[in-house]
């Protein structure tokens, strides 16, 4: 299956937009230090602070959601529970910021938010619970918690009709 291709190719692309994200919060301090203009009476200095911090934590989370999709597909192994969360949030955060973006930006920075947000949940679904460890699903694709738990189900009504 196609399950470490994957995982590899959703790491790539968050390592990169990491970087991308804290090279954009520095050209965004660097133009906050060049006005020195105050917004709302803000004082400019805590308005770069504050510019650096978001982009660095920001970068940080990205580069750990890649780092964890990177040892996810290199091992080939299902993330754990507290991996699966952090993935389930990086996901959140991309259609959240999708959602602001397409107003402030425009439906081209949009359609690379969902990108993106297609590709973590992609990477979530290839090593859900319904996956197999070769990578196969079971053979009527619908899988396990439909036909093979139905079977003994109905195993065990005809028991116990009997």
């Amino acid at each position: 299956m196609t399950r470490r291709p994957i995982a590899l190719t959703t790491a790539a692309v968050l390592l990169t937009e990491a970087v991308g994200v804290v090279l954009l919060h520095s050209v965004l301090a660097a133009v906050l230090e060049n006005q020195r203009m105050s917004l709302a009476g803000l004082d400019p200095d805590a308005m770069i602070a504050g510019t650096w911090a978001m982009g660095g934590a920001f970068g940080v989370y990205l580069a750990v959601c890649g780092g964890v999709l990177v040892r996810v597909g290199a091992r080939d192994v299902p993330p754990g529970r507290w991996t699966r969360v952090l993935l389930i949030t990086c996901a959140i955060t991309h259609g959240v910021l999708g959602a602001v973006v397409v107003g402030l930006v425009g439906w081209g920075a949009f359609a690379v938010l969902m990108v993106v947000l297609g590709l973590v949940v992609l990477s979530l679904i290839a090593y859900g619970p319904g996956a197999a460890e070769d990578g196969q699903g079971p053979e009527d694709g619908l899988g396990p918690e439909f036909g093979h738990r139905d079977a003994q189900l109905g195993q065990e009504t005809a028991q116990q009709g009997q």
